[in-house]
């Protein structure tokens, strides 16, 4: 299937690693021009965003990669009016951003919401005009299945903000659709990649893992390129048609009904 996006001005925050990185080299597989950013702010961080810009560039598409403190609103408007001049516009906004505090405490609050939804506001704040000036656009907000769901654990900021951006995932979709834009968010299961959460709790809890896994009905993590497959549809002109949904992805991990 030609997903039309050859061409299209995309954008990720957040896609140096797992699940933003995933989306970002999907999206370049079918012929878009790819911007992302990531903090960068140690060395690992710095080769991730090289290793990733590498990658980007075997596609032969225009790529703009940069560090980035997404949770720095002037930081993360340099970075996108960056975009805007080196592309000419935004078609496309990806927010896989995430503090990822799974916390109780008020900190994690602050961190999930300044991160996950605030970066997430400022950034569509900023390229909604212009995707209106273009004729229209599309919004993928990762969420995850936490924000559909109540959990036993402790991470009330990380699901409220979740929850947070599905929320406003509909609301965009709802005030921007005569302006021919697009919004969804995605709901992630539990995905397990190398250097990721999941690949941490594997190898330094097993019964915790285990009784995760156990609780899928596929009896096993999902992939990253499962979640990418998903998003990058949903980004594309093929999708014109699905705005205002959270879709699932996690293999049936979450049981709830809507």
């Amino acid at each position: 299937m030609d997903l039309q996006l050859q061409g299209k001005r995309c954008v990720v925050l957040g896609g140096s690693r797992g699940i933003g990185r995933a989306i970002a080299l999907g999206l370049a597989t079918e012929g878009a021009d790819v911007a992302l950013c990531a903090r960068g702010a140690d060395v690992r961080g710095r080769n991730a965003l090289r290793e990733v810009e590498e990658s980007l560039r075997v596609h032969g598409r225009r790529v703009h990669v940069r560090p980035c403190d997404l949770g720095d609103a002037a930081a993360l408007g340099n970075f996108l009016d960056g975009v805007r001049q080196a592309f000419g516009g935004v078609d496309v906004l990806v927010h896989n951003a995430s503090a990822l505090a799974l916390g109780p405490s008020v900190a994690d609050f602050e961190a999930s919401l300044q991160l996950d939804v605030l970066a997430a506001a400022r950034a569509c704040g900023q390229v909604i005009p212009w995707m209106k000036a273009a004729g229209g656009g599309s919004i993928v907000l990762v969420a995850s299945i936490s924000g559909l769901e109540a959990s036993p654990g402790p991470d009330f900021g990380y699901a409220s903000a979740k929850a947070a951006l599905i929320a406003y995932a509909k609301k965009l979709s709802i005030f921007h659709g005569p302006d021919r834009i697009r919004a969804n968010a995605i709901a992630p299961g539990s995905i397990e990649f190398e250097g990721g959460l999941w690949d941490q709790v594997r190898r330094k809890d097993p019964p915790f893992y285990e009784a995760v896994r156990a609780g899928i009905p596929w009896g096993r993590m999902g992939t990253l390129q499962e979640v990418a497959d998903v998003a990058v549809f949903l980004a594309s002109p093929r999708a014109l048609w699905v705005t205002g949904a959270c879709v699932p992805i996690d293999g049936g991990q979450h049981k709830g009904m809507r």
